[in-house]
Parts: structure tokens; C-alpha cells; sequence
């Protein structure tokens, strides 16, 4: 079972299906307040006076008995008592269709109110300056005529289809409302607008949509995602080895997030990443310090970018721009850049595994092969690459069992020199790790598959490599940051099943 909450409207909230009783008004109002500030501990204090603007001393009693009843009444709620105050954390799921906090009447409410409505007016001027449609603009400017910024929208939008003279009327007649209402002369941005018509130089720029298609049968990370848009528009790095779906996830993370940033996503794989931001929005064949000229085109907007497979951590380490967002995917961890919040994935969680491989073949035949089709899972550590590959090699081969594959799977001769494209594309992604190791490197985790050995610890590497230790202690350092082993403590690592089981038997076939 699982609670649900929404604010817009009066304070509801359900269990499932099934709406749940909240009790009297203040009762509901202490849950809206502990809801609007979820995650943060409330004081005592502080939660009396967002519910009540003249509290008297039985406040402190009727709070307790409040929040005794809200957890009576919903014993999951993750509801805790904490430092002399509250915290909760729940998910809270609205449409903003309706006023917020109907029958809330505190002047805490009152205020959160306007905020909402305010936010509400963002969120639509930034969906309209993405559209750019004159018609729903005049509509948003008919029922807000006071906003600047949907005005010099709508100016740019006439412009832009020869409409020069309604543009500027624009101009007059929002100044004329400013002047009559409030005594004020429109703002700099709006003036500079009106200055750009005027001289013939207003240039509607260019907005890039370079984010690949989001994946329809994406599955599981809820818990990276969450982690990145709770940092976002600070750097989210993801690091992970190859085939972990490291790029997926940033262009999960980059279409969930792309309403915050109205002025564009851009998408950049290679060196030179300044060069890619600059002609993403239109600067061609830039010269001279080209992180200084994109700093200086990106001040003022709100840009998300994803950097995908960052090599060289100088490329990006001076294009940060308040506002804007960046998300990084990389095999190393950069730990030299400053202020990234970085995330670190493999394989999916063994539950997430079966329900990724379930859209991608028959679940029937999974169903009927439960074990058969763990077995698979876990010999490609749940990497989700190698999945997909896997089930569709099945979903092609309707006459194969499942067992079928994984006795393919397990016969020594499948890493002989003749590799079916199908196995190729499984081990694509450890063919690009084998091409990034050092001979010595390739030497140590050989032995290691060798030994099928799941936990390794440092003299344990020395004494099967015939290494010295304090030389093997760097190596497995080394193949750590890369994520081809897993470290459990200082001196004991975890070798993954997929990396024993194709680094093994013949490595011959991963450069074939």
C-alpha cells in the first residue's frame, strides 16, 4: 500500500485508491505544512505559527495531539519527531489545476498562496517562450497585462512574423498600464526589447532541443534521479563502467528536467566541449578563450547541458554558469572538479533486472522459467545493455528456451575467435573497458576469472599475479576507478560476475 497526498484543492490524500479522512481543518492544516516543507525539520515553533497567526499556549498541546492523530490514521506515514519539532517525507502528487489549500486561512497559507500562484505564472510564460505562439501569448498577456516578461515575449513573437508596428504597440500600451496603475516606466528588459525593434537588430535566438529521445522501456534508478534533480542546477556527475547505462540515465535526468531550463538542452560528446556550447547557440568558428565568450553568452539564462563520456576534465572545468545545469557521464570519477554532485551506477537492482527484461522479451516465457532467467540476469551482473541484447536474441528466436541461452552462454566456445554479432554486442561494452587497461591490468583481472573468484584482497592479487604487493595495491586502484572492481574495505575488492566471466576464459575475443 502506498499514501499519496495533493495540495491543490483542500488537503486530500489516499491510501491507493482510497481517500483517507484527514479530520478537522487545523489537523489538516498541520499536515499541509509539514507536507509543503518536506524533507525539512519544522520546529515546534515554526509549525504554530504557519497554522496559527495568534497562537495561544495550548498551541504546543493541540500540535502534539494533532500529528498523534495524523500518524493514527496513517500508520506508514513517515512522520518523525525530531530535535523539539517535525519532519515528514512524503510524495505529494498535484495537476495545479485548482486554487491551493482551499479552507487554509493562516497568513503562512495566504502567503504560500501567491508563491504558488506566482510559480504557476513562471512555469506558463517559460512553456509559451518555449512555443512561441502569438495566440496564447495575447491570451496569457489579455488575462496578465502587467507582466513585463510576457509582453516583451509577445513582442519578440510579432516580430518575428513581420509584425513590427503590433510589436511596438505592445510597448505603448503595457507602458501606458505601468504609468496609469503603478507609477512606474517599463523595465530594462522590456525597454531593451522595444530598443532592438527600433534599431532592426531583434534576433530570436536560436534554442537548441539536442537531448536524444528519452528510452520508452527505461527502468528503475528512481533513487540516482532523485538525487540528481534534488541538486540540479548545481553539476551532477554519473560514473559507472561501460554498458552500466550511464547515458540513459543523463538523458532520463536531462527530459525531467528541461522545463526548469527554458533557454535550451544541449548535447555534447567529444573534447572540445566549449566549441559545442558555443554552436549550439549559433556562435560559429569561435575564436579566442572560448569558455570566457560562453560564460558571457550563457550569463543571464538557464541552459541545461549533458556532457556525455567526459574524457578530460579541463574541457568543462571553466563553462559553469549560474543558472544553468550540467550533467556529466564518465567511466572515472573526476575528483579534481569542484561543486559535482557525482552518482555512482552499475548493474539494476535484481528486482528492477527482471521487470527491464520483462519489456523486452515475452514475460510469459520469462514466467515460466524464473530460475533460468535469474541465472542470465545474474551472469551479466543486471547490466542493462547486455539485458537487452539478451532479450532480444530471444524475442528473435521464438523456438529457444531460456535455458537454451544460458547454456550458449556458460559452452567455452562461445569466446573462441568466431563471436556471433549478437554475442558481440554483449560484449561491447567490456571490449571498450579491455581497449582502456594497461597490459598489467588485463594480467590481474585475468587471473582473477581465472580463479572465478568472487572477493579478492590485496595479497591474495599479489600472490596469484606474482606482483609485488605495494605495485598490485595500485593497480587495483586503478581498475576500480574504472568500475571493472568493486572496493568492499581498504584492501578487499569485488570482482562482478560479468567482468570474471568475460575477461576470462579467452580475452583474445574482446579486441576481436
Amino acid at each position: 500500500m502506498s499514501l499519496r497526498f495533493s495540495l491543490m484543492g483542500p488537503v486530500r490524500a489516499w491510501r491507493d485508491d482510497e481517500e483517507i479522512d484527514l479530520g478537522p481543518r487545523q489537523q489538516r492544516a498541520v499536515l499541509a505544512a509539514l507536507l509543503l516543507n518536506n524533507g525539512i525539520r519544522l520546529a515546534n515553533d515554526q509549525l504554530i505559527g504557519m497554522v496559527w497567526d495568534d497562537p495561544t499556549p495550548s498551541a504546543v498541546m493541540a500540535l502534539r495531539t494533532y500529528t498523534y492523530k495524523l500518524r493514527k490514521l496513517m500508520p506508514e506515514l513517515d512522520l518523525k519527531a525530531k530535535d523539539g519539532g517535525y519532519l515528514l517525507r512524503a510524495e505529494v502528487f498535484d495537476d495545479c489545476r485548482d486554487e491551493p489549500f482551499v479552507g487554509l486561512t493562516s497568513t503562512y497559507f495566504e502567503a504560500q498562496r501567491v508563491r504558488v500562484a506566482n510559480e504557476r505564472l513562471q512555469c506558463r510564460e517559460i512553456l509559451l517562450e518555449r512555443e512561441m505562439d502569438v495566440l496564447d501569448l495575447q491570451k496569457h498577456v489579455a488575462a496578465h497585462p502587467l507582466r513585463e516578461r510576457s509582453r516583451a515575449l509577445l513582442m519578440r513573437a510579432l516580430y518575428r512574423e513581420g509584425r513590427q508596428a503590433e510589436a511596438l504597440e505592445q510597448f505603448h500600451e503595457v507602458r501606458a498600464l505601468l504609468n496609469d496603475e503603478l507609477g512606474l516606466e517599463p523595465g530594462p528588459d522590456l525597454r531593451e526589447v522595444h530598443a532592438q525593434i527600433l534599431r532592426g537588430e531583434l534576433t530570436v535566438q536560436r534554442r537548441p532541443e539536442q537531448l536524444p529521445p528519452d528510452i520508452d522501456d527505461f527502468t528503475g534508478r528512481a533513487t540516482e534521479i532523485e538525487q540528481a534533480l534534488r541538486a540540479l542546477p548545481r553539476t551532477v556527475g554519473i560514473a559507472g563502467m561501460h554498458g552500466s547505462g550511464k547515458t540513459a540515465l543523463a538523458v532520463r535526468i536531462g527530459h525531467l528536467a528541461g522545463d526548469r531550463f527554458p533557454d535550451g538542452q544541449i548535447f555534447v560528446r567529444g573534447n572540445d566541449v566549449a566549441n559545442e556550447l558555443l554552436r549550439a547557440v549559433g556562435v560559429e568558428n569561435p575564436a579566442g578563450d572560448k569558455a570566457a565568450l560562453w560564460r558571457e553568452k550563457a550569463r543571464g539564462k538557464r541552459f541545461l547541458v549533458v556532457v556525455d563520456d567526459l574524457r578530460d576534465p579541463a574541457s568543462v572545468r571553466d563553462l559553469h554558469v549560474p543558472g544553468s545545469a550540467m550533467v556529466l557521464t564518465s567511466v572515472r570519477r573526476w575528483n579534481e572538479l569542484p561543486g559535482v554532485t557525482w552518482l555512482k551506477i552499475a548493474g539494476l537492482a535484481e528486482p528492477e533486472a527482471r521487470e527491464f527484461l520483462g519489456k523486452v522479451l515475452d514475460p510469459a516465457r520469462i514466467a515460466a522459467e524464473p530460475q533460468h532467467a535469474d541465472d542470465v540476469l545474474a551472469h551479466v551482473s543486471y547490466m542493462p545493455n547486455p539485458i537487452r541484447v539478451l532479450g532480444g536474441k530471444l524475442s528473435s528466436r521464438p523456438s529457444w528456451t531460456i535455458a537454451m541461452l544460458l547454456r550458449q552462454m556458460r559452452r567455452e566456445n562461445l569466446f573462441g575467435q568466431a563471436v556471433p554479432s549478437d554475442c558481440q554486442a554483449v560484449l561491447s561494452s567490456m571490449s571498450k573497458a579491455y581497449q582502456e587497461l594497461t597490459e598489467d591490468e588485463r594480467h590481474l583481472l585475468a587471473c582473477f576469472a581465472r580463479r572465478d573468484t568472487e572477493v579478492i584482497n590485496v595479497c591474495e592479487a599479489a600472490e596469484m599475479s606474482g606482483g609485488e604487493i605495494g605495485a598490485i595495491e595500485v593497480l587495483l586502484e586503478s581498475i576500480a576507478d574504472v568500475h571493472l572492481i568493486e572496493p568492499l574495505e581498504l584492501g578487499r575488492y569485488r570482482v562482478p560476475k560479468f567482468v570474471r566471466m568475460y575477461f576470462g576464459l579467452n580475452l583474445a575475443v574482446l579486441t576481436s
